[in-house]
């Protein structure tokens, strides 16, 4: 006891300094020297090996590594997987097979049981001989996807359109046609809904502008908007579904409007993969990467939709003198036996017709007259008799149905389209190819009775020359300035003393002129 308590306070500072040190922790492995070597001597002393001197470099890096943990092992933490292994989660279930209760193999189906879905497989075995089309295996991962969008929805028929390609992700799309009655409504409701809203705001600015002081009105009316064509008709005839990936879930594009396809005319975007991506262009587009797509797709089919001559042909039961622009319907030939491969790769092309109606300058199929007044549009007499009535405008036309593609403008100086034999080593097996020189990425071919559209690319048409965007209006000359409307130069200080001094001496002589009218009055009446 005598030696603790006379500790020299020299040695007990120095011994709080190294233990304070000692317990300094560690920038890296957040511990201290001392927890370290606590730690080491109770496991020594717990385990009690046979030579401790001899292991304890050992028994050092064991105690750091059972303190060191990754945030993010890729080879522990299991609940990251990458975008591959994801997409094959969710294309698994395209190969599950439902099989009913009680039976472990899917039932036969009957041979006359009439399918929507067409064999895309053997489609895709002539596009492969042509040298276009996708590889084997997402043909397949493709075709399953359209059997699960058949049996999603009520569809009459369904067809693989083609691929457009994206610069983040692409776009299958699917044409199809639901059944009859099978209508979808939810664009129409959707536009009711913005109808009602417009007419909403435009109330609610009445009110406003009554209680405020009554502003000057324009007379400016702008001009009528084309209105969209029906389901089941024109450029609306088909209904499209788009996926980026096979398996995962499709997306029913809107319908499209005449404005969007006018305007997709004048403007060139990429596609980004995302269908709710704005379009920043100029003119505005109308809408956002999905209405962009789907007007795209409008346009492709108008020009690029194929038929050997004598596939389709008109009803008979129709009426003869009805005219054939005004056509927008046909059926197949059932005694058309195909056309041979030197009548199909003729230079004249004449034995290929459109099968698609032709969109017009207006952006529809059939011409919509804009000075024609709606019938529940209502104004009053002395407006009128005021407004000049419009002058009537020539309707347009163009090519009617199952005309031949010989007839197609050409671009560039050389034909529309490019025939060629998809093999020559083995003619005799070979089938008629078309190529798009319009549409990069637009195919057709045909053997026998079998024929089929097929369009990958990006979306874009052909253009010689460099795209240039459309530049902005002039700007609009000033309204002309005169005499009612050109502001007056405030008067100097000079010149207001000038005026009211003449306006003095006016009424001092005003007063003179009165007195002496007074004096002469007096005189008369004396």
């Amino acid at each position: 006891m005598e030696n603790a308590t006379n500790i020299d306070p020299a040695e007990s500072t120095e011994i709080l300094t190294a233990t304070s040190y000692l317990m300094k922790t560690s920038t890296k492995s957040k511990t201290s020297l001392y927890e370290h070597l606590s730690a080491i001597l109770m496991k020594v002393l717990n385990e009690r090996p046979e030579n401790p001197v001899d292991i304890l470099e050992d028994m050092s890096r064991n105690i750091k590594k059972s303190k060191f943990i990754v945030p993010n092992d890729t080879i522990q933490d299991e609940s990251l997987l990458s975008p591959a292994v994801d997409l094959a989660d969710q294309q698994k279930a395209l190969f599950e097979v439902r099989t009913e209760e009680g039976e472990d193999m899917p039932p036969i189906p009957d041979d006359d049981q009439d399918l929507p879905l067409p064999d895309l497989m053997d489609i895709a075995h002539y596009f492969e001989q042509a040298g276009v089309g996708l590889s084997q295996m997402e043909v397949y991962r493709v075709f399953l996807a359209l059997k699960t969008l058949a049996e999603n929805y009520p569809l009459q028929t369904v067809r693989f359109w083609g691929k457009i390609i994206g610069l983040h992700g692409n776009y299958y799309i699917a044409e199809t046609q639901y059944r009859e009655g099978e209508d979808d409504d939810e664009d129409d409701l959707e536009d009711e809904e913005i109808e009602e809203d417009d007419r909403g705001d435009e109330s609610e600015n009445g009110s406003d502008e009554e209680d405020e002081d009554e502003l000057p009105k324009s007379n400016y009316k702008p001009p009528p908007t084309i209105p969209r064509e029906d389901n089941r008709t024109g450029a609306n005839k088909y209904i499209y579904f788009v996926c980026s990936e096979p398996g995962k879930p499709w997306v029913k594009l809107p319908h499209v409007t005449p404005t969007q396809i006018d305007i997709a005319r004048n403007i060139k975007k990429f596609f980004t993969g995302k269908l709710d991506a704005p379009i920043v262009s100029y003119p505005p587009f109308p809408g956002n990467e999905s209405n962009y797509l789907r007007a795209q797709i409008a346009r492709i089919t108008g020009s690029c939709q194929i038929s050997p001559l004598g596939y389709y042909h008109f009803d008979e039961d129709e009426d003869e003198d009805e005219d054939e622009n005004v056509r927008d319907s046909f059926i197949v030939n059932l005694e058309f036996e195909g056309l041979s491969l030197k009548e199909l790769l003729e230079p004249s092309l004449s034995n290929w017709v459109h099968h698609v109606q032709y969109l017009l300058p207006q952006g529809r199929c059939t011409w919509f007259n804009p000075t024609e007044k709606p019938e529940d549009d209502f104004e009053d007499e002395e407006d009128d008799e005021e407004r000049e009535e419009p002058d009537e405008p020539e309707p347009e036309t163009g090519p009617p149905l199952l005309t031949p593609i010989s007839e197609d403008d050409e671009v560039d100086g050389r034909s529309s389209w490019t025939p060629y034999l998809s093999s020559r080593l083995v003619p005799a097996y070979a089938c008629a190819v078309l190529r798009s020189n319009r549409w990069p990425g637009a195919y057709a071919f045909a053997i026998d009775r079998k024929f089929e559209n097929i369009y990958i690319g990006f979306g874009h048409k052909y253009n010689s020359e460099n795209y240039s965007p459309l530049p902005p209006p002039p700007v609009q000359d000033e309204f002309p300035s005169g005499a009612d409307i050109t502001e007056i130069d405030d008067p100097t200080i000079e010149e207001e003393n000038a005026l009211r001094a003449a306006q003095r001496a006016e009424e001092e002589d005003g007063e003179e002129l009165d007195d002496e009218m007074d004096e002469e009055e007096e005189e008369d009446d004396d």
